[in-house]
């Protein structure tokens, strides 16, 4: 079993979202699948386009500035930009 590295324990969930990028302009639909204070784990139908920094906006009207820390052909893991 792989250490785990996190610094805070991630929780799962289903929960719809969006990922907000070129101010607004460009959406691209996601699913939530774990959550924690300082990040989450996002399924998209493609990665393709979706860039390092975004905004995850959560259908329950939650918002979070992102970084991307790793990628598959259809996951990200995101980490959220603590102001």
């Amino acid at each position: 079993m792989t250490e785990e590295r996190r610094a805070t324990i991630r929780h799962r969930t289903l929960k719809g979202g969006r990922v907000v990028t070129n101010a607004g302009y460009s959406t691209y639909d996601c699913t939530v699948r774990n959550l924690s204070e300082a990040g989450a784990r996002l399924r998209v139908a493609s990665i393709v386009g979706i860039p390092d920094e975004f905004e995850l906006a959560m259908d329950d009207g939650r918002k979070y500035a992102c970084h991307v820390v790793w990628r598959t052909e259809a996951e990200l893991g995101v980490s959220f930009n603590v102001a």
